[in-house]
Order: C-alpha cells, then sequence, then structure tokens
C-alpha cells in the first residue's frame, strides 16, 4: 500500500466517526464525493507520499484521531464548520497579496536595469 492509499483508508474510517457523531447517514455516493473533495484540497501532499511504500496508519493513531472526534463539543464543531469557508477566503486573500508583491518585485528589478543599462534620466 502506498502513503496515498493509507490515508484514504483513514479518512473512511475518520469520515465514518464523524458521521456517526454527528448522527448524519450519508450515502456511499455522498461518502465518494466527500472524499473526492478531500482527495482535491490535499492533493499536493497525497501526490507526495504516494510516493512511498508503507502500511496503513498505525491502529493507536486512527484510534488517537477517533477520540479527538467523540470529544468535540456542539461548539467546537460550529466554530470548525463556521471557520472552514474562512480559511478558504484568507487564503485566496494571502494568494493576491503574493501575486501582487512577487508583480512588484519583478516591476522594480525592470525598472532597475532600465535605469543601469540605458543610463537612466
Amino acid at each position: 500500500m502506498n502513503g496515498k492509499q493509507a490515508v484514504l483508508e483513514a479518512f473512511d474510517k475518520l469520515f465514518d466517526k464523524a458521521a456517526n457523531k454527528l448522527n448524519v447517514v450519508v450515502s456511499p455516493e455522498e461518502k465518494n464525493e466527500a472524499k473526492r473533495d478531500f482527495v482535491e484540497r490535499s492533493a499536493a501532499a497525497l501526490d507526495i507520499v504516494e510516493q512511498f511504500t508503507m502500511p496503513a496508519l498505525p491502529q493507536e493513531a486512527i484510534v488517537a484521531m477517533e477520540e479527538a472526534i467523540e470529544k468535540l463539543s456542539r461548539a467546537e464543531l460550529v466554530g470548525y464548520l463556521a471557520a472552514i469557508p474562512l480559511a478558504h477566503q484568507t487564503q485566496e486573500i494571502l494568494r493576491r497579496i503574493a501575486y501582487r508583491a512577487a508583480e512588484q518585485r519583478l516591476l522594480e528589478q525592470f525598472v532597475e536595469q532600465a535605469d543601469d543599462r540605458y543610463g537612466g534620466n
């Protein structure tokens, strides 16, 4: 089994635990859709771990993660749900800021080269 398969196997177990915690009945199609979304969001990390051969994640780690799910309060669950779109928006804003900063640095380099090469004004 490669690392990606191990992570996705753990996802299945943790998804079932979370659905049980929330008393939510999820169809196999809905679970597969959630798994596809997880794969899309985690593509970079999954591509890296896919290169490694490994057994399933240690049972102790799975149990610890399941216990963490079980210990979540209703307020914590709601907080996590509220934070998800905010985190996505924040990432988008940071991406835009980084892009603009890179553009600015590029423009500054072009200006410096123009001044040096052609004698400036």
